[in-house]
């Protein structure tokens, strides 16, 4: 089981008081299994962005901490900004991260804004997904009117707070508790007034009047335009509420192409707190496919988006500090792909079930891989190969990436085999627990079927790449693909065995036709396919 992780991220509206916005870090840092990641206070918006991570409870209990310190220390009655606000604590959303759903986050949004309601007795809105009522999902539809016309919107009986007294608290305002995916905070500068700024955002958010020919309007974003005193530029400020459906890079060249109308000029734009890594890989596919670039390594893909989105504009972004996933590598030193190769091989020797084929299968297949995708890089860039410079950015990449993808297979074989155990585990001295006890038997060894037919079908989908690569390579590399072409047919041998092993377990007859005519078929190409590279680089001429 993966730890319980849960992301939460108050915007406290106080962004200039040093000792206001480090008061309130402490008192979320020093909360037991809570991880601060983040604090990105602003001044001209006086709003401070703080992100932390940990258990259900410990998040719960991080952003009451937060509030405790905020409810003393800051007086709303007194509060300017060019963000809008609702309350001190103005916003306080749950994001799942690992091992929990969006329930989960709910759950907490629930619990956090009774809790902060009863202790401090402020009015609470419950927004997103864990919203009752539709016209409350959204954080704008809350906060219409801002700080300045709460007083009155809690007059009428369609604003009564979820939680806490229907009055007007002067000191703190109100706040808002929810659970949502994701979102970004992302700025564009332009060398603009406030107003052109807006201009732009409302022609390329999702709601409001659009007035360019070309814009097409950014799903899932919220957009506006205002001025940073400090930078003295203009921005386009835009949280993107699901960057699957919108990502950075559309928004960037969606102002870009708003902008050039204007003739306006973009110079950067900036992420506020954290970002998914995945959010600036696809950004750095975008350029790369745009430009015909060949980029292959991970931290390079970072480097392109991060110069070509000009994050580092107003300040350094250090993915290290600003990537989520970055912050929370997983080093534990039980991770098998985590061990130096010795390590790695002891545990396989010792005496312990795991790990075992399945793991050993996924290892040998990645080293396959990173040898086809070794003698295609080592045949690649130099003058003397450019007249396969085509062939090459076509046939590596998928060799390339398929190295993270299997061996991430090594450790999930063996988790796969300890919930197999598990639910061996369970008890079953009553009918029901007979039936749950069978039912989980029957996800585990389906899950133990699961990992090692996904490394088959990842090899199998390598073999045209690492027979069109025999033709191709620099012939003093042809041992190199001669053993990798044998650890790729070794993997989906060790995948086969395990399949075939396992899937005598399953009781739906349906299930094991499939998989088994499945197994057999890869089991047939890796065998077929290994021989016929073997046999083009035996006939290479070793002079062409």
């Amino acid at each position: 089981m993966k730890t319980q992780i849960i992301e939460c991220v108050p915007n406290f509206s106080e962004g200039r008081d040093p000792e206001i916005i480090n008061a309130i870090a402490n008192a979320i840092r020093s909360t037991e299994g809570v991880s601060l990641l983040d604090i990105d206070p602003g001044q001209s918006t006086n709003r401070t962005v703080y992100t932390f991570v940990g258990s259900p409870d410990a998040v719960v209990e991080g952003a009451l901490n937060g509030a405790r310190i905020a409810y003393k220390l800051i007086d709303m009655s007194k509060q300017k900004g060019e963000h809008p606000r609702l309350g001190a604590l103005d916003v306080c959303p749950f994001i799942p991260v690992q091992g929990v759903d969006m329930d989960d986050c709910v759950q907490c949004s629930h619990k956090f804004a009774q809790k902060l309601s009863l202790e401090l007795k402020v009015p609470v809105f419950l927004y997103g997904f864990a919203a009752k009522q539709e016209y409350r999902q959204t954080v704008p539809q809350i906060r219409a009117g801002e700080y300045e016309g709460l007083s009155q919107k809690l007059t009428s009986p369609e604003w009564k707070p979820d939680y806490g007294p229907n009055e007007f608290i002067a000191r703190w305002g109100a706040t808002m508790s929810g659970a949502r995916k994701f979102l970004i905070a992302y700025n564009v500068n332009l060398i603009a007034t406030k107003e052109q700024s807006h201009r732009i955002a409302l022609n390329i958010r999702e709601k409001g009047p659009n007035s360019g020919q070309h814009s097409q309007r950014l799903k899932a974003t919220q957009a506006m335009g205002w001025w940073l005193d400090e930078a003295n530029i203009a921005q386009v400020t835009v949280n993107i509420l699901d960057h699957e459906i919108t990502p950075i890079h559309a928004v960037y060249e969606e102002v870009v192409t708003n902008a050039k109308q204007l003739k306006l000029p973009v110079t950067g734009s900036q992420i506020v707190g954290l970002v998914p890594l995945k959010a600036i890989l696809e950004a750095a596919e975008y350029y790369i496919k745009k430009d015909d670039l060949f980029v292959l390594e991970e931290d390079q893909k970072v480097h392109l988006a991060i110069t070509r989105l000009g994050l580092n504009s107003l300040g350094p972004f250090v993915p290290n500090q600003r990537i989520i996933e970055y912050m929370l590598s997983d080093d534990k030193k039980g991770a098998l792909v985590k061990k130096s190769v010795k390590e790695f091989v002891e545990s396989v020797g010792a005496r312990t079930t795991a790990p075992g084929g399945g793991s050993v299968a996924a290892n040998v297949g990645a080293l396959g891989a990173a040898l086809a995708a070794m003698v295609g890089k080592m045949s690649y860039g130099k003058k003397v190969f450019e007249h396969n410079d085509r062939v090459m950015r076509r046939l590596i990449p998928p060799l390339h990436s398929s190295i993270t993808e299997i061996l991430a297979l090594i450790d999930s074989d063996t988790n796969a085999y300890n919930d197999y155990v598990m639910a061996l585990k369970l008890p079953h001295t009553t009918p029901e627990e007979v039936d749950a006890r069978n039912e989980a038997i029957e996800r585990g060894v389906k899950g133990a079927i699961a990992v090692p037919l996904n490394l088959a079908r990842i090899v199998s989908q390598l073999w045209d790449n690492v027979k069109e690569l025999a033709h191709v390579i620099h012939y003093p590399t042809k041992s190199d693909l001669q053993v990798g072409a044998n650890c790729l047919k070794v993997g989906v041998l060790g995948a086969y065995y395990n399949v075939i092993t396992n899937v005598s377990d399953i009781k739906d007859e349906n299930y094991k036709r499939r998989i088994m005519t499945e197994i057999e078929s890869y089991k047939s190409l890796a065998e077929k396919s290994c021989e016929e590279v073997l046999k083009i680089l035996d006939e290479r001429d070793p002079h062409k």
